[in-house]
């Protein structure tokens, strides 16, 4: 009969990871996976392989899940700040499950990435919170396209606080984005669609602003492209808690579940929160900056027709005309900062809307 050795066992760190770097005799804090190399079982789940080596696919997918984010929110019939809290609340799980497999593959995150999520989580959720509203103003079509605006505000906000080079067509496109804004309101003409277009638009603008500054927090935090679902597990649950404390504060929340407006919610959560920012995550930066700004356009026209078909909402000709300049303005500063970014190492995606 073959000897096999046995280690001692030792109950103060049986069934821990720890336990198993001391027996395999890996020094405490080293990540399991830098020391086993190719022997230990590659942690990143087939789906995640799959659409990172069909990166097209992962976009397309990716982007139509998110252009169903608006939708889902008015279909839930909760109020704005009672969707942000439901929406990120229901997508923790399975994105604390994700995050725990990147942290046992690749080891803890530092914290310096750890406060950048916290700041990223706080600005998400004065991100969610604006646009709820202005979905509720201007409709889920309308409100979407305004989203888009984040991709002029964050090449500003980088030229004027990052100092990194400014880009003339990001500076082309404001009057262009500033024009489509004014026409959207439904300042010109008359039969703009929305309860108060002119709030909606504002409403539009501050999420603009919010988003923006998520955008660049989170990219900062999450340069490894190998790990996407730990950064945004911890900004999601930041913003639970935030968005949690603005409703009580504002007496905006209401956490008694009713059915089916909770139901809409977790389809929001997984199709948006979780599935679509991931599947941008590991698409984007792996296509060419032509195409990835090209691919911008399907969540907002998304949006739109899929407030059309549901909800009957039909912008007057001239808010039409106002969503063609904010698309056109969108493409050009997205597809300038998309070029000047491909000679990088690391760059995250910047999904079009929340």
């Amino acid at each position: 009969m073959r000897a096999y050795w046995v280690p001692q066992r030792n109950h103060k760190h049986e069934g821990s990871l720890e336990g198993v770097q001391r027996v395999a005799g890996i020094p405490r804090g080293e990540p399991l996976r830098a020391r086993l190399g190719d022997t230990m079982p590659a942690m990143r789940s087939a789906p995640l392989r799959f659409f990172s080596e069909r990166p097209l696919l992962a976009a397309v997918l990716g982007a139509a899940c998110i252009a169903f984010s608006a939708p889902f929110v008015r279909l839930s019939n909760a109020s704005p700040t009672t969707v942000a809290v439901f929406r990120c609340t229901y997508a923790l799980p399975v994105l604390g499950v994700l995050s725990s497999l990147e942290r046992f593959r690749f080891g803890p995150r530092t914290t310096r990435e750890h406060v950048l999520a916290v700041v990223a989580g706080i600005a998400f959720a004065a991100d969610l919170i604006t646009w709820h509203h202005s979905i509720e103003a201007v409709g889920a079509g309308l409100a979407t396209v305004l989203g888009n605006l984040q991709v002029v505000v964050v090449g500003v906000i980088a030229w004027l606080v990052l100092k990194e080079p400014a880009d003339r067509r990001v500076f082309a496109a404001i009057p262009v984005v500033v024009a489509g804004v004014v026409l959207v309101s439904g300042a010109v003409g008359a039969g703009a669609y929305g309860r108060d277009p002119t709030l909606g638009v504002i409403y539009g603008l501050l999420t603009s602003v919010a988003y923006s500054v998520f955008i660049l927090v989170h990219r900062e935090g999450a340069r490894d492209l190998n790990r996407p679902a730990g950064p945004l597990f911890e900004a999601t649950l930041v913003t639970t808690v935030v968005a949690m404390l603005f409703g009580v504060l504002t007496r905006d929340v209401d956490l008694t579940p009713v059915w089916p407006g909770h139901g809409w919610l977790i389809g929001l959560a997984l199709s948006s929160q979780v599935v679509g920012w991931l599947l941008l995550s590991i698409s984007l930066p792996r296509l060419p900056a032509a195409m990835s700004s090209v691919l911008l356009l399907l969540q907002p026209v998304g949006a739109l027709m899929l407030g059309a078909a549901i909800f009957a909402e039909h912008p007057s000709p001239v808010q039409l005309g106002g969503v063609a300049l904010i698309l056109a303005g969108v493409i050009l500063a997205a597809w300038g900062r998309s070029s000047r970014r491909a000679d990088k190492k690391a760059a995250i995606p910047e999904p079009a809307t929340p």
